[in-house]
């Protein structure tokens, strides 16, 4: 099946910095969508056990998510296709474990990201119950997506990021290190018992499967061509120090302000729990921030969410009717059926589960898929990046080879951990 590769595109790239600071947008979507509630607490739970230490896992798991995602935008721009065009490409098997994993993941994820939502809101105004604020965050991650164009949520991202920043960061300048205590924690090392806790905060620093949304994100741009990539590392090298600020801003509350009082903040809850001992102590402002800050990291994620990931579903779509008519393939744009299918599938049918809660089967099976998708996101990349498909001057160089490599036998071994987890 072939199609007409458009190399350039018009505008053409920016070539200053300053031309390319001023079109940065979807890295700063990216950052917003992939700092979820589970990475904030993750890196307080990592500072209240062990202080500054693992700061320089944060610092890894940034780059290594750049890396990915790098790979993912220049797959995009130098080929012309789709990250789902190129899974394809190796075979069925790696399309029909998309079709299983995005059908159950945005099941499991739909009610997640809107209860997270709810819990941040109802901790700021009880009116409603955390179902109801819920189901509340739901149609509205809807309704912006259905009726808004890519423009109207990169400014809404944006503009999340921002307050992102103000709460979160704010936070954490409370409670500044010291000069040798932030040196320390640039020292790679693993305390005795904490590998796996390192592991986990490495890997848990950025999106995951969100990733996958942001060469679709360049389209609605309009970059396009390989004369875009310096533009499009640059945007992602913005968003992700971003992403990794958060987190060592969060590491830093935790080894700040907890390090050493086993408190419990383990658990979304815990986060409200946090919230009421900054009140406790420092007064309402910084009990009003801390909220602030949970409720915009939840709410950035449903949105990036609500808006990526139907992109990857109805590509999947249009790839099989294209292939079964031996026709070009339809480029996929926010009012398809198919994107607005997948939208209802993340926002009504999961609300059966603010009642009944998940079902324990469902999420073994969400857990497992979990487990194997960074992998899988790793060798593939490995595989599309090298190939022929790519230009010889934008295939992986030594650094990229390297960096996927060790990625993947991080995330390999995470997996392992997690599934002895559900099933030893």
């Amino acid at each position: 099946m072939e199609r007409n590769i458009q190399t350039t595109s018009d505008p053409r790239a920016p070539r200053t910095l300053k031309g390319k600071l001023v079109k940065v947008g979807p890295g700063l979507a990216m950052a917003a969508a992939g700092i979820g509630v589970t990475d904030l607490i993750t890196s307080i739970v990592v500072g209240e056990t062990y202080g500054m230490t693992f700061l320089w896992a944060v610092i890894v798991g940034s780059i290594i998510k750049y890396f990915l995602n790098e790979g993912i935008g220049r797959w995009h721009l130098v080929t012309g296709k789709t990250i789902l065009d190129g899974w394809h490409s190796l075979g069925q098997w790696a399309t029909g474990y998309f079709t299983v994993y995005v059908v159950v993941w945005g099941f499991v994820v739909g009610a997640t990201a809107a209860m997270t939502c709810g819990m941040a809101m109802h901790a700021m105004f009880p009116v409603l119950p955390v179902w109801g604020w819920a189901i509340v965050h739901s149609l509205v991650g809807f309704g912006l997506v259905y009726i808004g164009r890519y423009q109207l949520f990169e400014r809404i991202m944006s503009g999340l990021v921002v307050i992102m920043f103000l709460t979160i960061v704010g936070t954490a300048c409370f409670f500044l290190p010291t000069v040798p205590e932030l040196l320390n924690g640039l020292v790679p090392r693993v305390p005795k018992g904490s590998l796996f806790l390192a592991i986990g905060l490495v890997s848990g620093v950025g999106a995951t499967v969100t990733m996958t949304s942001y060469g679709y994100w360049l389209k609605e741009k309009n970059w396009k061509g390989e004369e875009w990539v310096p533009m499009m590392r640059l945007d992602l090298k913005v968003g992700y120090a971003i992403a990794g600020l958060f987190c060592a801003a969060s590491l830093i509350i935790g080894a700040q302000f907890l390090f050493g009082d086993p408190v419990g903040i383990r658990g979304n809850e815990g986060l409200v729990t946090l919230a009421n001992m900054f009140g406790g102590e420092f007064g309402s402002p910084l009990y009003w921030m801390f909220l602030i800050a949970f409720w915009t990291t939840c709410f950035s994620s449903l949105l990036g969410i609500w808006n990526g990931i139907p992109y990857l579903f109805a590509d999947f779509i249009y790839t099989i009717r294209a292939e079964k008519q031996h026709r070009e393939k339809k480029m996929v744009s926010e009012t398809d059926p198919a994107y607005r299918l997948y939208l209802l599938w993340l926002t009504f049918p999961p609300m059966i589960l603010f009642a009944f809660g998940k079902p324990v089967e469902l999420v073994i099976v969400f857990s497992v898929l979990g487990a194997v998708f960074m992998p899988f996101l790793a060798v593939t990349l490995l595989i599309l990046l090298n190939s022929k498909e790519m230009s010889p001057d934008a295939r992986n160089k030594l650094v990229s080879n390297a960096v996927l490599f060790g990625s993947l036998i991080l995330f390999v071994v995470m997996g392992i951990q997690e599934l002895i987890g559900l099933f030893g």
